[in-house]
């Protein structure tokens, strides 16, 4: 009998051995993680436009996009003669003032997508806390145009308890970690589909899911998620850039190796 638990318990420990040295083989990528911001109930308008300005320079992740005019529309100058985001906003959407236009565009970026552009744009609601999103409609409208967003629209956003909906591990909003590890639920999660085809679904801004286990291997796969900046696809020169490198953050060793193993399936 001793034995056979000597052996049961070697199995154990070695099982135990080889997903902790899998686990630590994986590189973790360092990325900038917005960090939540707290603001009295007197808060002014140019300590909003202020959180908004390090926030859209910074770990927002705005510019990877915005500001070039190539992948997303420029707003901090002026597009097509109408002046920067904060002169052109309260036009973009009949019946529709500035506000509410930008707070809708940062929460739902697929309700009003700009003629020439392509809807690549995450729900920054899944990553930002409701002050982290006014504070950055503050900094946007402050581009040209009067800053409306007051403590009223933090402490109405608060009550409704409007904290991010989606991450894996610690949102910045207090969000729930998202336990799952089937990796359709998580590419759908991580909004991946929102720049992959998979099937029927996604966008074509990034290489597609449908095939990619015939053209990549799982280390190459792994690393993509990881370091998408490391190799870039041929043919999607233009976004590079575009995919965000805190996915190793935001995903655990578990969930990492069930995506990358679904889409090595993909042939």
């Amino acid at each position: 009998m001793w034995a056979t638990n000597l052996k049961i318990l070697g199995i154990v420990l070695g099982t135990v051995g080889l997903y902790t040295l899998v686990a630590n083989a994986i590189p973790q990528i360092e990325s900038e993680v917005p960090e939540e911001l707290s603001f009295s109930g007197e808060v002014s308008a140019a300590e909003l436009v202020a959180a908004g300005e390090e926030l859209y320079n910074g770990a927002g992740g705005c510019t990877t996009c915005h500001g070039l005019g190539t992948r997303a529309p420029n707003l901090l100058t002026a597009e097509g003669g109408l002046g920067a985001i904060g002169a052109r906003c309260g036009e973009r959407v009949p019946g529709k003032d500035c506000k509410a236009y930008l707070h809708q565009s940062l929460v739902e970026p697929g309700a009003y997508v700009v003629e020439g552009y392509q809807p690549i744009m995450p729900d920054m609601s899944r990553t930002l806390s409701p002050a982290q999103l006014w504070a950055l409609v503050a900094y946007l409208q402050s581009l040209g145009g009067e800053v409306t967003v007051t403590a009223a629209d933090l402490q109405a956003a608060e009550a409704a308890g409007g904290a991010p909906t989606g991450g894996t591990g610690a949102a910045p909003g207090g969000g729930a970690p998202v336990a799952t590890t089937d990796p359709r639920a998580l590419l759908t999660e991580m909004q991946c589909l929102n720049c992959h085809k998979l099937g029927d679904q996604g966008q074509v801004v990034g290489p597609p899911f449908t095939d990619i286990g015939a053209r990549r291997d799982p280390a190459t796969i792994r690393r993509s998620i990881l370091d998408p900046g490391a190799e870039v696809a041929e043919g999607f020169e233009q976004f590079a850039g575009v995919m965000p490198t805190n996915f190793g953050e935001r995903l655990t060793a578990a969930q990492l190796e069930a995506i990358v193993a679904f889409l090595a399936e993909q042939k």
